[in-house]
């Protein structure tokens, strides 16, 4: 979860509030939360698991665009007129999602300034992220792209202790957010293990000493 800054806007208290209509969806590790093409109409925020976001070429190819985690907005295409979903929302893992209906979060945006400030800053965190990523992917080598991958999926630096475990995902995933094949994601992550920046101890673990692969000239 995001850490509770002395006086931070709780988004999640506020959306648990009575009055603020909600729906509240369970999935399952892999089910798919919306497809894309389905109607784009509503706004939905992960209150436990992560979210994977992907889009389909016209060839068939899936290209995963971001990873998500507790305390994310995603869905909100449709706040900027988006009749349809433009990509596809699949569970990493077993997710809790609240979604609200777009003309209530329109209403909620406009009337509750600290909710309003709080979306505005995930959206311009998100686009830094977007920019980052776009850096990521032309100039450094990809074994640079897993770690600041797999760091990102720890929530390294989004929280006053990153969590360790990374949420399961397959190496085919992996290979397709860094932009690489499936065997050099294999022969990195090895590699990372015999240094001892991550390890397979009840899942996939993160150490903040992968940080040293990123930071490497």
């Amino acid at each position: 979860m995001e850490s509770k800054q002395s006086g931070a806007f709780d988004v999640q208290a506020f959306l648990d509030s009575a009055g603020v209509a909600r729906k509240i969806v369970e999935h399952r590790r892999s089910e798919t939360i919306f497809a894309q093409g389905d109607p784009c109409e509503s706004v939905l925020y992960i209150q436990k698991g992560g979210v994977k976001l992907s889009v389909l070429s016209k060839t068939g190819r899936e290209a995963v665009v971001a990873m998500l985690g507790p305390g994310d907005f995603f869905g909100e295409g449709c706040l900027a007129g988006q009749s349809v979903r433009m990509g596809s929302a699949t569970a990493i893992t077993s997710s809790t999602i609240l979604a609200i209906e777009k003309d209530q979060m329109v209403d909620l945006l406009h009337k509750q300034h600290e909710l309003s400030d709080r979306f505005i800053a995930h959206m311009l965190a998100r686009n830094v992220r977007i920019e980052a990523d776009l850096v990521d992917q032309l100039f450094n080598s990809s074994e640079k792209r897993l770690a600041r991958t797999l760091l990102l999926l720890a929530r390294y630096g989004e929280q006053d202790k990153p969590q360790k475990a990374v949420p399961k995902i397959s190496q085919a995933t992996l290979a397709e957010m860094v932009g690489t094949t499936r065997s050099r994601v294999n022969f990195f992550m090895n590699k990372f293990k015999r240094l001892g920046f991550i390890e397979y101890n009840d899942g996939l673990r993160v150490h903040n000493s992968l940080l040293t692969v990123v930071l490497h000239e």
